[in-house]
């Protein structure tokens, strides 16, 4: 007879068979038998965060920037629920995540106990699966699914609610090889005669766009990206998600697309007749008017999720798939037809003429001011001191889009930001998560003075971890991108957007144990970069910047992407 063990231990036993090596959390009585079993563990560090938000966040940031699966262990009632907006943030990006809750004894469930709630009620609609746990038996099961719902197909967030009883129960250890689920079961291989309608429309094609989203990111598709796209010399643009999915410094890229995008990536999927998509999922934000988006073009795409499919714009290609296996059988039948690089080249030369005039008529530029700050004179600087090579986190906002804009993602998993939910207080978090990930790499969480008071918290977790973040705060006194849309569309009619009070960041830095540098002109951005770039230590820039500078182009909600606001 097998030993018994305790579900506690179980858990602990389960997340060392997953390969957990790190987990972000916060203690309560739900989880304290885990928390005891986690002190005997050395082998997984165990990251102590000052909010459960923080947890799911730094799980979040570490997932995206390794490729590896989050974890975050946090206590049952509020502990669960300040979970909430971390787990939404990272089932509309599909980031895998294994979020852990403690729950009442299953006895008291549903009795109103003390810190009871219904989680797995709760997150129902933003997980890809949830478990309750009601017998010891059944534990290493679950934890075995979930890690490989989480991981599998489009990844996403699943919860395991644990009620206290069931960890401190017994029963036999025994964890599946493998795990069959009837009723989940992705497609990773193209339907070869989809990729053969595929080569047939670049055939015919003369203006021709790859558009690639996070899901290229996610299947590790970013060299067959990079080979498709020089192969057959097209232009490229990028979702935010998709940014680093090819090199952003690259001649074929036009930048990111959609609402905040660039002139001439909005111009040039205006104009195509094909539109190859990768793993993006044609959100409001990309597409602006639906039915003026990309209107000349007949559409592939590409998507491992068949949900995704012909949700939001109609598709003449449909293909369910892994990118990065549909990208490699492309790149065969592209290969076999033998075609040469120049005979490519060629074909779209005319195409390419116009994209360049698009550039050089609008390229991406702002006003330069000999006494305020811009802000996308920061970003420009930043990435040329760091050459391109930082992982950088982002705030949500005006930060988040000039980041966007003005640096260059040469790399996948180099930008960490929320996408589909757009969370304010997401990046600082998560930049912690990315720093534990990659504790070689320079990381950076450029800020407002909005978005970082959100989880501002935080710095005690990354003082006491020596995680050297630099913290960049655009501060202009002001919910920028609110104030943006106050001037542009409701009259300047700036209704509580200007904050009456902002903490001093340089005394907060310090009181946190980190380092604090205030600076007010233009001539003080490159020597301030320099020294907190030098810095080994939790370090926050505070950048009082042009307070009413906007972020352009900016298509107007309920536009075509083509009706751009230039400036």
């Amino acid at each position: 007879m097998a030993d018994k063990i305790s579900g506690a231990r179980m858990v602990i036993e389960a997340l060392k068979k997953e390969g957990v090596e790190v987990i972000f959390g916060y203690p309560g009585g739900a989880v304290l038998d885990i928390y005891d079993e986690l002190y005997k563990t050395p082998e997984i560090k165990h990251i102590l965060v000052r909010h459960e938000q923080g947890a799911a966040h730094a799980a979040d940031g570490y997932a995206r920037s390794t490729g590896k699966v989050g974890v975050a262990l946090v206590t049952s009632g509020p502990g669960a629920t300040n979970t909430v907006t971390g787990i939404a943030t990272a089932y509309m990006d599909s980031v895998p995540l294994v979020v852990l809750t403690g729950q009442v004894p299953t006895r008291l469930i549903g009795n109103d106990a003390f810190q009871e709630v219904d989680i797995t009620g709760i997150t129902r609609s933003i997980t890809k699966h949830n478990f309750l746990v009601k017998r010891i038996e059944d534990l290493p099961r679950i934890f075995k699914a979930a890690f490989y719902i989480a991981r599998t197909g489009r990844p996403g967030p699943v919860l395991i609610d644990i009620p206290k009883d069931i960890q401190q129960a017994k029963g036999v250890f025994e964890y599946p090889e493998k795990i069959e689920l009837r009723s989940y079961n992705p497609v990773y291989e193209p339907h070869i005669k989809q990729i053969e309608k595929t080569y047939l429309l670049l055939e015919k094609a003369e203006r021709p766009i790859l558009m690639v989203g996070g899901g290229a990111i996610s299947s590790e598709a970013s060299k067959e990206v990079k080979a498709l796209a020089e192969k057959l010399n097209l232009p490229v643009v990028m979702t935010l998600m998709g940014l680093g999915a090819f090199p952003g410094d690259h001649e074929q890229s036009l930048g990111m697309l959609g609402m905040h995008g660039t002139y001439y990536a909005n111009m040039a999927v205006a104009n195509c007749d094909l539109l190859i998509a990768v793993g993006a999922r044609f959100d409001d934000r990309v597409t602006g008017r639906v039915d003026a988006f990309a209107p000349m073009a007949k559409i592939v795409h590409i998507d491992i999720d068949p949900s995704s499919i012909q949700k939001n714009v109609k598709v003449d290609v449909p293909i369910v798939a892994d990118c990065k296996r549909a990208l490699i059988r492309l790149l065969e039948i592209v290969q076999a037809a033998g075609r040469p690089k120049k005979f490519w080249k060629e074909r779209f030369k005319d195409w390419w003429e116009q994209i360049n005039i698009w550039r050089r008529r609008y390229p991406l530029s702002y006003r330069h001011d000999e006494n305020y700050i811009k802000p996308q004179f920061v970003i420009e600087k930043l990435y040329e001191l760091t050459k391109g090579e930082a992982i950088i986190a982002t705030e949500v906002g005006q930060n988040q889009m000039w980041t966007a804009q003005f640096y260059k993602f040469k790399r996948p998993r180099s930008l960490i930001t929320s996408g589909g939910l757009g969370t304010m207080g997401f990046g600082f978090p998560a930049a912690i998560g990315a720093q534990v990930g990659n504790p070689d790499k320079l990381v950076i969480d450029i800020a407002g003075d909005g978005s970082i008071q959100m989880n501002i918290q935080e710095m005690a977790t990354a003082v006491e971890q020596n995680l050297p973040i630099k913290i960049i705060i655009l501060n202009n006194g002001y919910l920028g991108m609110v104030r943006q849309w106050q001037e542009l569309f409701y009259g300047k009619r700036y209704s509580f957007v200007k904050f009456p009070l902002i903490p001093d960041f340089v005394k907060l830095a310090e009181a946190y144990g980190a380092t604090g540098m205030r600076i007010t002109h233009p001539k003080e951005v490159e020597p301030a970069l320099k020294k907190v770039l030098k810095s080994k230590k939790l370090f926050i820039l505070d950048i009082h910047i042009a307070p009413e500078e906007g972020v352009f182009p900016m298509v107007p909600a309920g536009k075509a992407t083509t009706e751009m606001l230039l400036v």
